[in-house]
């Protein structure tokens, strides 16, 4: 038996095999790594706001967030999510990724405070709802979320 080096038309088989495998890889790749990208910067994501039962204004971690709070404005959770804000509602009250105060006094959406905002990109969505946040705050609502 002979041990030694391939004959050179079955290297050449074996490296264009090996060629046309490596392409497949970094083809695969660079889909996955544009599919991820057209999904980041595309606009599905949007801000949402729900509104709290007054339960949540007893909590000390909740007033400290909001010192200038008016009492008759209504108490409000901020968030933002790349899935429909109805599902992401239901996803709250289930506890499925969900806030605590949400799941225990969330009461309903309020898409009057956030549906002309959406839908937009991802990096808008963060901004827009930490902004959205501090200016239901300013405004007097109790906010809870809005990172």
């Amino acid at each position: 038996m002979h041990f030694g080096r391939l004959p050179q038309c079955a290297t050449l088989v074996h490296t264009a095999w090996h060629s046309e495998r490596i392409r497949a890889f970094v083809a695969r790749r660079m889909k996955r790594k544009k599919k991820a990208l057209q999904k980041e910067h595309s606009s599905h994501y949007n801000v949402y706001v729900i509104l709290m039962s007054d339960a949540v204004a007893k909590h000390r971690s909740v007033l400290r967030l909001n010192p200038k709070r008016d009492q008759l404005k209504p108490c409000v959770y901020v968030g933002m999510t790349g899935i429909p804000v109805v599902d992401r509602f239901e996803n709250h009250k289930t506890g499925y990724k969900s806030a605590w105060v949400v799941r225990k006094c969330g009461v309903r959406l309020m898409p009057e405070l956030f549906e002309h905002f959406n839908p937009m990109p991802f990096e808008a969505a963060v901004q827009m709802e930490a902004e959205l946040a501090e200016d239901l705050r300013a405004a007097g609502y109790t906010v809870t979320g809005g990172h």
